[in-house]
């Protein structure tokens, strides 16, 4: 084990090429610490993650041991995260002699309207501009629902986390497809071939003159160190992409007195693949997940897309959406409908359990006291006949009001195996298992179809509230059954 990390009172981040030292209170956000050294482009808008005039660029690893420049929200993320991490903000990307090619084109095609979400959406661009994949993109050229790509390779996707308030968005489109491919001599291209700096070992501690109370920061190098401090201290908030953490601390105020980031203990990262089960590191983002899986799970492949937004993606991970045990996260839905398994581990060991057993009330799991979710295991084979529908206002970056995670074997014309997991019908994500026990040994039709949608329509305890009725929420799962027979048989 290694040993542990010297506790001091500043960290130290790169932005813009420039070290800036971070002295103020753990629970302080990137956002807030950038203003506070004069970089006032990215501002603050929602506070939430939805808006995106916060965003930046952080040097991120990637798979290939190369650095990939990721576009992140600043009002979430802790700035003590950042320790020892470079970061690249609006004021960044111009050099000395002229204005970068994101900024130029959303000049002169007239993007920028009242200006004050623009930087947000220059450091989105930027980050899509610097994607290693764009050029292949490029050459193939594709639009589909998920991911479209304009000629030049440019997902517009990645800018589903960033709001116009002035309705600007076809000039906004209009400069992101201009864009060529950078130019040799670009320096921050030149930065994605090298390895993106590592994830030292933090202790941050301040005292707080002001309350008189202490708060402190760590990021342990190895799952073994973390675990020894999740025994010793059962209070420690954990935190991954704190995305949802994030919010809390912006709109309700909360405070935690010590914390402990997770997201880049190699333990917890990664894919793994076996005959049995293909395993998904904890602390692997959506994002990730979905660039290294590249559609080998589908159901994931077609429930990434729809989760938050690009932006909330490349910082939320698997185990943190999880851990929250929210009803109306949307991978618990998708992974019940994969008969999904979790890895809980403490300084005690390990132990596997099932997805449909780790929820037991509102917010409430199994998970003990020192435990982490270290990994998500997907039993094989998958299920040959999948989906994932996801009912909310808008179809991006959005909350679920209902969620439906469908997996379905049908052998000889009859179904043999049904899986439907559900979310924001119940206070836990759960199994419709009346439906699935009514699908099982019935033949594959639109009438066994309509039988088991009034099953479904019974499942759960949907409520009012005010993203749906529940009236709306039944009425969505009696007609997403249907709609999955539609989606099937059209696609044979």
């Amino acid at each position: 084990m290694s040993a542990p990390a010297t506790q001091r009172s500043t960290a130290q981040v790169c932005v813009n090429s420039d070290v800036h030292e971070f002295d103020g209170p753990p629970h302080t956000n990137a956002l807030d610490f950038l203003r506070g050294v004069g970089l006032t482009a990215a501002k603050e808008g929602c506070a939430e993650g939805e808006c995106g005039a916060c965003a930046i660029m952080v040097a991120r690893p990637d798979a290939d041991g190369s650095t990939r420049w990721t576009s992140i929200n600043s009002c979430l993320l802790p700035a003590a995260a950042l320790d020892g991490q470079e970061v690249i903000t609006a004021e960044g990307l111009a050099d000395d002699e002229s204005v970068h090619p994101v900024q130029e084109e959303m000049a002169v095609r007239g993007g920028s309207q009242c200006g004050y979400c623009t930087p947000g959406f220059i450091c989105s661009m930027a980050a899509e501009y610097y994607r290693p994949e764009r050029a292949d993109d490029a050459a193939e050229a594709t639009a589909d629902a998920d991911h479209h790509c304009g000629p030049n390779g440019f997902d517009i996707h990645s800018l589903s986390g960033n709001l116009c308030r002035c309705t600007g968005y076809r000039p906004i489109r209009d400069a992101a497809y201009a864009l060529g491919q950078p130019e040799p001599g670009d320096t921050i291209a030149a930065r994605t071939e090298k390895p993106a700096p590592a994830s030292a070992s933090t202790d941050i501690y301040r005292p707080d003159t002001a309350t008189g109370e202490t708060g402190r920061f760590r990021r342990p190098s190895t799952l073994a160190e973390a675990l020894d401090i999740l025994a010793s201290e059962p209070e420690v908030l954990v935190v991954a992409g704190a995305t949802d953490w994030g919010v809390e601390v912006n709109i309700k105020g909360a405070r935690a007195k010590s914390m402990l980031a997770i997201d880049r203990l190699p333990e917890l990262r990664g894919i793994r693949r076996t005959p049995e089960y293909i395993e998904l590191g904890a602390a692997h983002t959506l994002s990730e997940l979905e660039r290294e899986l590249a559609g080998s799970i589908p159901l994931l492949g077609k429930l990434i897309p729809q989760f938050a937004s690009r932006l909330i993606r490349n910082a939320a991970t698997i185990g943190g959406n999880l851990g929250t045990g929210s009803p109306i996260g949307d991978t618990p839905p998708a992974l019940l409908a994969l008969d999904a398994q979790l890895v809980l581990t403490s300084a005690m060991g390990s132990r596997v359990v099932e997805l449909a057993e780790y929820f037991t009330g509102y917010r409430q799991t199994v998970r003990e006291a020192g435990e982490l979710i270290t990994a998500i295991r997907i039993p094989l084979p998958l299920a040959p006949m999948t989906s994932f529908q996801k009912i909310a206002k808008r179809r991006f970056d959005d909350i679920s009001s209902v969620a439906i995670g469908y997996a379905v074997t049908v052998d000889d014309g009859i179904v043999t195996k049904a899986r439907l997991g559900l979310g924001g019908v119940a206070a836990t994500p759960l199994r419709a298992t009346a439906t699935e026990a009514q699908l099982e040994g019935s033949p594959w039709t639109l009438e066994t179809i309509h039988g088991a949608a009034e099953t479904l329509a019974a499942e759960g305890t949907p409520m009012d509230d005010h993203r749906a009725s529940a009236k709306y929420r039944t009425a969505m799962l009696r007609s997403s059954l249907e709609r999955f027979y539609a989606e099937q048989e059209a696609g044979r």
